[in-house]
């Protein structure tokens, strides 16, 4: 009989040599092309649980889509550019600020849309009413109906809405649809609103399908944000609604007494070409399919409006993120007032830093966040930052539960907005597919303003000495929280 035995001391030198490559490689792969305060927490993370972190690394440590994605996204981006470069996009506003002009610029460098002039903007912060208007809109179609919206479901609050859908769908007009697929996947209704779209003769696709079996997969946590309607290129809508009901059809948020509070716009004008360009630079990423050679993109006659307005989108797609650039150009260039809101508010060191500025130049910030939070980890995270913004000077603003205050919005001074899809943290400015709007024209501020003082009047401000009473459970979660947000 042979007796087998394993000396213990080769097992340690196996685990301890790599354990010590595991961390050398991770010191050479993981700071590369990726922000020190992200690169720190991967690299806390392999280190203190290195099976679990390298694995995690693996699953969702590249932030950037697949390469043929990648390359389909520059190609369509080179085209709207290479087709938009000479064209004159309405006349636009007098005595622009070079501050202004040159943040245009840049985001055009980056792969924005042109500046459109003639251009009107008007804004719908009732939730049940904006999925009407929509509705209505569709009900108008002739030739197309494009939608595109992170969550997408058919319930009583959105029946009109898939009812219009249908309508023009039944006398010819062609209906397009994209919904993210991880954000609908296993939600309320997601079987039946795909069974609605296909038994009305729906053109639909999933964003960014995590579908290894299909062939389909990327980072599982890449998700396209965007909420756009485009209908015959001659109306859009954009901003931070989902279409589905206000408490999402979720059990733990009825349970709750939850309900979102959006923000959308209604365009006209030469800007909604450019709406259109990030829809149909989408649709060609799902299903390289080209549809400019059936739509005019470009074929654009003087607006309604005097707005100059400028669709900026980012994401993973593009090199750089564009809609952290353009808040922070916008930051910097404010001199008398900053009025933010974002529902999710992490903001990185460059962010931070230039709110914090901001308040020692003399502006007067606020800042509208929820009063009660949907996710967790999130809303630890945005806490830990209150401190040190009190402390600047910022006013923070808490919009009282049980609502989610969901809109996304940014004003400075009395003549420069943005309106969309994107929120300030690092999950929009790295993860997520977003759609901005850069506005400038009094009129448009002076409409949002006015849904501030709204939003003001259904707040409580939080002062420091309420934050200077919180619980040390609550800061060691935010803390937690925060040093996690990173993880990207």
């Amino acid at each position: 009989m042979i007796n087998i035995t394993f000396d213990a001391s080769w097992w340690l030198i196996f685990v301890f040599f790599f354990d010590l490559t595991v961390r050398i490689t991770a010191i050479i792969v993981v700071p590369r092309n990726r922000r020190p305060t992200a690169a720190m927490a991967w690299l806390l993370a392999i280190y203190f649980i290195p099976f679990i972190g390298v694995l995690l690394f693996l699953v969702i440590g590249t932030p950037r889509l697949p390469r043929k994605r990648r390359r389909m996204q520059r190609r369509i981006n080179e085209y709207i550019s290479e087709t938009s470069s000479h064209l004159d996009f309405g006349t636009h506003r007098p005595n622009a600020p070079e501050w202004f002009t040159s943040l245009v610029t840049m985001n055009r460098n980056l792969g924005a849309m042109p500046l459109a002039g003639d251009n009107t903007a008007h804004l719908i912060s009732d939730y049940q009413e904006s999925l009407d208007a929509m509705a209505a809109s569709i009900r108008e179609a002739k030739e197309y109906v494009h939608v595109e919206f992170y969550i997408l479901q058919t319930d009583a609050s959105t029946d009109n809405f898939f009812r219009a859908l249908e309508e023009v769908a039944s006398r010819g007009v062609t209906v397009r649809v994209l919904l993210d697929h991880w954000a609908n996947r296993g939600k309320p209704f997601y079987k039946k609103t795909l069974k609605r779209l296909t038994e009305m003769g729906a053109q639909w696709h999933l964003m960014l399908p995590v579908q290894p079996l299909k062939g389909k997969y990327q980072r599982p946590d890449l998700r396209n944000h965007r909420k756009l309607l485009v209908v015959d290129g001659s109306a859009a809508y954009m901003g931070s609604q989902n279409v589905t009901d206000s408490t999402y059809n979720l059990k733990k948020n009825i349970k709750r007494g939850l309900h979102w509070v959006d923000l959308m716009t209604r365009l006209e004008g030469p800007v909604v070409a450019s709406v259109n360009a990030v829809f149909l630079s989408d649709w060609y990423s799902e299903t390289d399919e080209v549809l400019t050679d059936e739509i005019d993109l470009f074929d654009v006659g003087i607006g309604p409006g005097e707005l100059d307005c400028q669709v900026v989108p980012s994401g993973p797609g593009f090199e750089v993120e564009l809609n952290l650039r353009l808040f922070a150009g916008l930051l910097y260039a404010a001199q008398r007032k900053i009025s933010i809101v974002s529902p999710y508010f992490v903001p990185d060191e460059a962010m931070l830093l230039a709110i914090t500025t901001a308040c020692h130049r003399g502006v007067d910030v606020e800042l509208f966040v929820s009063e009660e939070g949907d996710q967790a980890m999130v809303y630890h995270a945005q806490r830990s930052y209150y401190e040190v913004l009190l402390r600047a000077g910022v006013k923070i603003w808490m919009y009282r539960k049980p609502y989610i205050l969901h809109t996304k919005c940014f004003t400075i001074d009395d003549e420069v907005a943005v309106i969309g899809s994107s929120n300030m943290d690092m999950r929009s400015f790295g993860l997520n597919m977003e759609i901005s709007l850069l506005v400038r024209g009094e009129e448009f501020v002076d409409e949002m303003r006015g849904v501030e003082d709204i939003y003001r009047a259904l707040s409580r401000e939080l002062t420091m000495e309420e934050w200077q009473k919180q619980p040390l459970r609550s800061t060691v979660l935010d803390n937690l929280a925060r040093l996690t947000s990173a993880l990207q």
